[in-house]
């Protein structure tokens, strides 16, 4: 063939599927391969190139972490892990680094006292003599406190992103999965009416795939593609957050590696900060603020943040405040990179089905990850999955996940969901 036709793909002979996945994401790739796991025929849709930057699911680290301050996740937390170790055993490689993990903030600071509470952490005097080496890194604020989870107690770690979302593709691609980029899906429709008829997806360039069952995990374009799919509104709000990267400073290189055992860490109060060891760039360290101003998915300014009084400027602070001695903040961070999280009004997740006269229990959606989501991809994964061509998740049922916390009806008629306040 010539040059300009070798680069294509060649598209799927067979057009049908037991289960068709849109968006490739960390929460597609692992739905994708739970679903090929279970023998089901499957077809994983990316609207952009495969591992791209720009959603949810880019980037060199993300933390996990035992610590919630709501009860109905450290299950599905534990669940996660056991299936990471499943996953890296069968691909050969790790992308998870356990690591300790450290939360700190005001002593009577609600969310901090009902993290400690729900994930097995250990409250420490600030100076006792059985913290760690790595503990003095932190300069405690007055009248906060500190708790550390420990390795084996706890499930702290690093997890390479990118990495890890590849790996569930290549997974899911061994089991037979087809895996498709390029491919933005503009309708997801019942080919005819009542249960029992075939799901059609539709895609921009005019190419139609039939399935039997379709789960919908499109990210921060969850809302406008239910919106022109369903009509359903669903309260889901991306925001543009920053993730940046700190000098550390001359001689504490060391120190603040996940080989010499430094934690991932979360700080509470008004604003939440976190962090993870020096790992995928020597020297530098990253520690960033939660959250960030509302965006649209498709019209984002890539420079918000960075400038004065920005988020960069509010971690600066933060530094200067807990870890003075440790990290630089002259001239601001070395490296920003955005990302968006998906924030829910109650910032629980969506696992459901949509419903509905059109599609019933066959199409089901994972939305709303509200930028906690990540270290659970293997366990959402399964989850949807299992809903999808089981009709219901024993998975979650045997972990102890509740999965009514997840409902999209939740919203209709209390726009806070889950949330009391």
């Amino acid at each position: 063939s010539n040059t300009g036709t070798a680069t294509m793909a060649a598209p799927p002979t067979e057009r049908s599927f037991d289960v068709i996945v849109v968006g490739a994401g960390i929460m597609g790739s692992c739905a994708a391969h739970a679903a090929a796991a279970w023998g089901a025929s499957v077809l994983l849709l990316e609207r952009f190139d495969l591992l791209h930057q720009r959603g949810s699911s880019h980037g060199e680290s993300r933390t996990t972490r035992p610590i919630y301050t709501r009860p109905q996740y450290p299950p599905m937390v534990r669940l996660a892990h056991r299936l990471w170790d499943d996953a890296q055993r069968d691909a050969g490689y790790a992308v998870l680094t356990p690591t300790p993990h450290f939360n700190l903030g005001p002593r009577d600071d609600p969310a901090f006292l009902a993290a400690v509470a729900n994930g097995s952490a250990i409250e420490l005097a600030p100076s006792s003599a059985d913290a760690p080496a790595w503990a003095e890194a932190f300069r405690v604020p007055q009248g906060w406190a500190v708790a550390r989870s420990e390795l084996g107690l706890g499930l702290g770690g690093v997890i390479k992103a990118t990495k890890a979302v590849a790996m569930f593709q290549a997974l899911a691609a061994k089991m037979g999965a087809v895996v498709r980029d390029r491919a933005e899906v503009v309708d997801v429709a019942r080919k005819q009416a009542g249960e029992g008829g075939t799901i059609v997806v539709k895609t921009s360039s005019g190419e139609e795939f039939h399935g039997g069952k379709c789960i919908i995990t499109v990210g921060a374009w969850a809302t406008k593609l239910l919106k022109s799919v369903t009509g359903t509104d669903l309260p889901v709000q991306s925001v543009h957050t920053l993730v940046c990267y700190w000098k550390v400073k001359p001689g504490r290189e060391h120190e603040l590696t996940a080989e010499a055992g430094f934690p991932t860490f979360g700080s509470y109060g008004d604003h939440g900060f976190y962090g993870t060891p020096s790992m995928e760039y020597p020297g530098l360290i990253k520690i960033s603020k939660s959250g960030g101003p509302p965006c649209d998915p498709d019209g984002r300014d890539w420079a918000i943040g960075t400038g004065a009084g920005g988020m960069a400027e509010l971690v600066a602070r933060w530094i200067d405040e807990v870890m003075p001695g440790h990290v630089d903040t002259t001239g601001g961070p070395v490296l920003c990179q955005p990302c968006m999280c998906c924030m829910t009004p109650d910032q629980d997740f969506v696992l459901d089905f949509l419903n509905g006269k059109e599609f019933g229990r066959d199409v089901v959606v994972g939305a709303g990850f509200s930028g906690h989501g990540f270290k659970m991809g293997p366990a959402v994964g399964k989850i949807l999955a299992e809903m999808a061509l089981d009709g219901e998740s024993g998975t979650a049922a045997e972990a102890g996940v509740e999965l009514s916390h997840f409902r999209i009806g939740r919203f209709e008629g209390n726009p806070k969901g889950n949330a009391k306040s």
